[in-house]
């Protein structure tokens, strides 16, 4: 005979303190991939609108197209930057994070679940703070 276990509420929005580092990894994992794919969509549709002199070679080679004034742009505005930096710690967690998942469901590391997770967060966040220089004075502008 099976036993029957509480889940609670769904109206009961204090269980978070319960959470293990499974479940903030799992949380995390989910809306990483969310923004992922927010962003693919946005990116596809801001390069697809500005993409309407792209036969046009002389407009190419002195940088007038519609293309590049667009990312031109876009990337003077410090708001992209910002977001940008947010792009990045969410891309390189869903990475790292997925590399953890991946060492897990082939068995090597799954005494120190925790502890990955943990260094995952630790090596995003160094990842992230090391690189917000290069974002915001900006590469070949």
């Amino acid at each position: 005979m099976s036993q029957s276990y509480n889940r609670g509420l769904v109206e009961d929005f204090g269980r978070w303190k319960e959470f293990s580092a499974g479940m903030w990894a799992w949380i995390f994992h989910k809306f990483t991939g969310w923004i992922l794919i927010g962003y693919l969509f946005t990116h596809i549709s801001v390069l697809s609108t500005s993409l309407g002199a792209a036969g046009n070679e002389a407009a190419i080679m002195s940088e007038t197209d519609v293309y590049t004034t667009t990312l031109q742009g876009l990337e003077s505005l410090f708001l992209i930057r910002l977001l940008e930096i947010g792009l990045l710690a969410v891309a390189v967690f869903h990475i790292l994070n997925g590399l953890r998942l991946l060492m897990v469901d082939l068995g090597i590391g799954l005494e120190a679940q925790d502890k990955s997770f943990y260094a995952s967060l630790i090596l995003t966040g160094a990842i992230t703070v090391a690189s917000v220089p290069t974002f915001l004075t900006g590469v070949g502008l």
